[in-house]
């Protein structure tokens, strides 16, 4: 089974490159698609549009943008995996979480155990909570192999 696999959240940490790289050393059928995980461009997504004197209003622009990319990725694919880090809040992971539950998009939370408590009602709603990518590696290897 062919899957696109949109990958959220955290961007400081090597996470997506483990899973991409481990998923094709398996040689299996899945396409990934991003956030934009360069913080600066994500910023200025909305800069195009003018310049604002106050930040509430460059980020309001930059996350509208954002959002289109985002919200066209999630549309289009047919799992999601978001990854929470500790250093971190990830409220845009937590929203893209939120909107896979409201289309019925499966998705997999990947975060350590130490916060748990604070993403019950995401990983409530997750098809899997996986603590490390290989794990991740090992469903989606169960996920696309099956005929």
């Amino acid at each position: 089974m062919e899957l696109n696999v949109y990958l959220s959240g955290e961007i400081h940490t090597d996470w997506r490159e483990k899973l991409i790289t481990a998923c094709a050393q398996n040689d299996l059928p899945i396409t990934f698609s991003s956030a934009v995980t360069d913080h600066e461009a994500s910023d200025a997504a909305g800069d195009v549009l003018g310049a604002e004197p106050l930040n509430f209003w460059r980020d309001h622009k930059s996350a509208k943008v954002n959002a289109i990319r985002t919200k066209t990725l999630i549309e289009r694919c047919d799992l999601a995996i978001v990854r929470f880090g500790n250093q971190y809040k990830q409220w845009n992971a937590a929203f893209d979480a939120g909107y896979c539950a409201a289309l019925a998009k499966p998705y997999i939370t990947l975060h350590d155990e130490d916060i748990v408590h604070a993403l019950k009602e995401v990983d409530g709603s997750a098809m899997a909570w996986a603590t490390t990518p290989e794990q991740v590696v090992e469903i989606l290897k169960y996920v696309a192999s099956q005929k």
